[in-house]
């Protein structure tokens, strides 16, 4: 999804500081499985945008394994991660993005991770991986401008339609609510790291880069 591997070249494909999705094309001119363009794919509750994590893993499945079988692959995928069947696999798989997935990676790469789960907190309201490779200063800017307001707006959107019947959708009401307090906090920082234009060298190790956005990253 981040360019690091292809299904059409062996081994590593953009491991380097700053390469982008250019770099990737130069290498796999007509990818079977095109990576995400800006580096950025949003976890959230449901698909609020085009390269949500859920629907580019369906595309995937898809594109390895056929349209034919996706409905059996996700319910393949499900039973792995819960140990039973379920009606809801897309719900099982997506729980699994946002909420296990990043401790399966820091324990995988030894507390190193290289997708860095950018979070605004308990709450859950905005998530979204990045491939540390392909950060570069404008990336936060990026993330804040482009997914997080936008998500707030979609959340503003869904609060009134759901407020036509508030007795019967109080609890997502209330879920949402919070959300957006959380993520307008979480905002602050965000843009105060985005107008700081951070670097980072992959030199210095995971740790001394990641130190960099505390407050904004999941800890590991």
């Amino acid at each position: 999804m981040f360019g690091r591997y292809s299904l059409d070249k062996p081994g590593l494909i953009l491991a380097n500081q700053g390469e982008t999705i250019e770099d990737y094309l130069k290498q796999v001119p007509n990818p079977t499985f095109r990576p995400d363009d800006d580096n950025i794919i949003p976890v959230l509750d449901d698909e609020y945008f085009p390269d949500d994590i859920v629907g580019r893993f369906k595309n995937f499945l898809k594109v390895v394994f056929g349209e034919k079988t996706l409905s059996q692959n996700l319910d393949f995928i499900a039973r792995a991660l819960t140990g039973k069947s379920t009606a809801s696999p897309e719900k099982v798989i997506r729980d699994y993005f946002s909420k296990d997935f990043y401790k399966d990676h820091g324990q995988r790469y030894k507390k190193r991770p290289i997708y860095w789960m950018f979070s605004s907190g308990k709450q859950q309201g905005f998530n979204a991986l990045i491939y540390m490779h392909r950060y570069n200063k404008t990336t936060l800017a990026k993330m804040r401008t482009d997914y997080l307001l936008e998500l707030e707006a979609k959340l503003d959107a869904e609060l009134t339609a759901l407020s036509e019947d508030a007795v019967k959708n109080k609890a997502r009401i209330s879920k949402i609510k919070k959300q957006i307090d959380e993520m307008k906090a979480w905002d602050e920082l965000l843009n105060n790291k985005a107008l700081a234009l951070i670097e980072i060298d992959l030199d210095d190790g995971v740790v001394v880069n990641y130190a960099k956005f505390e407050g904004l990253v999941r800890p590991i």
